[in-house]
Formats: structure tokens, sequence, C-alpha cells
């Protein structure tokens, strides 16, 4: 099976959201995005440099629990690894926003 090439982030989006059915996944990604906030403002408020390796492990972490246990299907990041990190954060704000539900 042939992987579709997306030229651009609004034609990737879609893809990306129907990749995100599930809430729980949804909400683990919500999770991890919050959570890496958190953690580069700690790590920044007192100059805790170190910190800021765990960047990945709890982004990707919580969101590949998602995808292996609830979603089901294998995570985007590894056949698109930019516009997957720009659809973590145009999802993250969507569900603040309301705009997706979570």
């Amino acid at each position: 099976m042939a992987v579709k090439k997306y030229q651009t982030f609004s034609e990737f989006y879609p893809f990306y959201l129907s990749q995100h059915q599930n809430i729980i996944c949804r909400r683990l990604h919500f999770i991890g995005s919050s959570l890496i906030i958190l953690l580069i403002i700690y790590c920044i408020s007192y100059a805790l440099w170190q910190g800021l390796w765990f960047i990945p492990v709890i982004g990707y972490g919580f969101a590949w629990l998602g995808h292996v246990f609830f979603e089901k299907n294998k995570p985007a990041t590894f056949t698109y690894p930019v516009y997957s990190l720009l659809g973590d954060w145009v999802m993250f704000k969507n569900m603040l926003t309301r705009k997706i539900k979570f």
C-alpha cells in the first residue's frame, strides 16, 4: 500500500484528525502536551535545563500509549514527523478552544 504524500499541513491535518478518533487517545495527547508546557515553565523558572531532555519522553510517551492501546493505529509521527508535531499542537489548541471534544 502506497503512503500518500501530503504537500501541505492543511492537506495533512484532516488525515491527522482521522487518526485520533478515540477520545482517550486525544485526552492522552492533551495530557502529554500540557505536561510539556508545565515542564518547560518549571525548567526555565529553576534553570534546570537538563529537565528539557524529558520533553520527547513525555510527549511521545502519552501519545503513543493512546495509539497503541486505544486508537490501535500507527502514530503519524513515524511517517510525517514535522506535520505530526504541528498537528499535536493544533489539536491541543482546538481542544482548549473546544473545537474538538475531549
